[in-house]
């Protein structure tokens, strides 16, 4: 993590670590336990002497912050024990650009932070608030996706079946391989009329292929051409042979 903040015309920019912590700070609007002894202490020191508070008031008010405290502790525990169950995990974490726009960051949760009562999630070596978590991810349904994605992508850039040729071969030689190489898991989030528009594309592939294998099929080859050729040379020098 980078010690120095970045300068842009002549101005700090905030990290995506330091919004996460800005905005996760800004969001404690309640009181805390500091709050509440120092408003005990204050009544304390300036209570009416003609009409003070009763002991039993002050043990009531102290039980009241006692209460106040334990629950701030369990909400820690809570918050800090449900980051550290996603050490290790995929995540999608939703932020804010500058300019307010919501960006998603994914990656894997490295290390957890505890701040006060909040947790935060490392994600290389940036971080994040735990209320900003959107999405827990397998890693498998991930890698599954991304290969479908690709192979969506590739499939789109392809012409018309009808406009197929041999030099689209490669393209659909790959994503042929790709195809029989995916498990049953990884087909699964092929769509049918994905499956559907790459069988066509594989046979006519076959098709533009056959057409050029017989295609050559019916050119004269190269060694009828040439006895042909020698052919016609031998019988001209008979002749003139003949005539000496």
């Amino acid at each position: 993590m980078s010690l120095m903040a970045p300068i842009k015309d002549g101005q700090v920019v905030e990290s995506e670590s330091q919004n996460s912590l800005k905005k996760a700070n800004s969001a404690k609007n309640g009181m805390d336990k500091d709050a509440f002894l120092q408003l005990l202490v204050a009544q304390m020191q300036y209570q009416d002497p003609l009409e003070p508070t009763s002991n039993t008031e002050f043990v009531a008010q102290y039980a009241q912050f006692s209460q106040v405290e334990q629950m701030q502790n369990m909400a820690s525990s809570s918050e800090f024990a449900r980051a550290s169950a996603l050490v290790g995990k995929e995540v999608y974490v939703r932020t804010t650009t500058s300019d307010g726009d919501p960006k998603y960051i994914y990656g894997k949760v490295d290390y957890v932070v505890l701040e006060g009562t909040k947790a935060y999630l490392a994600i290389n070596e940036e971080l994040y608030a735990l209320e900003d978590l959107d999405t827990v991810v397998d890693a498998e349904y991930k890698a599954a996706y991304d290969k479908a994605k690709e192979f969506v992508e590739t499939l789109n850039k392809l012409p018309k079946v009808t406009a197929i040729d041999l030099s689209h071969a490669e393209v659909i030689d790959g994503l042929q391989k790709t195809y029989e190489e995916m498990n049953d898991y990884e087909k699964s989030f092929l769509a049918t009329d994905v499956v559907k528009r790459y069988n066509e594309y594989v046979a006519r592939l076959k098709e533009v292929r056959n057409a050029a294998e017989e295609g050559k099929g019916d050119e004269p080859s190269e060694g009828e051409d040439n006895k042909g050729e020698e052919g016609g040379s031998g019988e001209e020098g008979s002749g003139a042979a003949g005539e000496v």
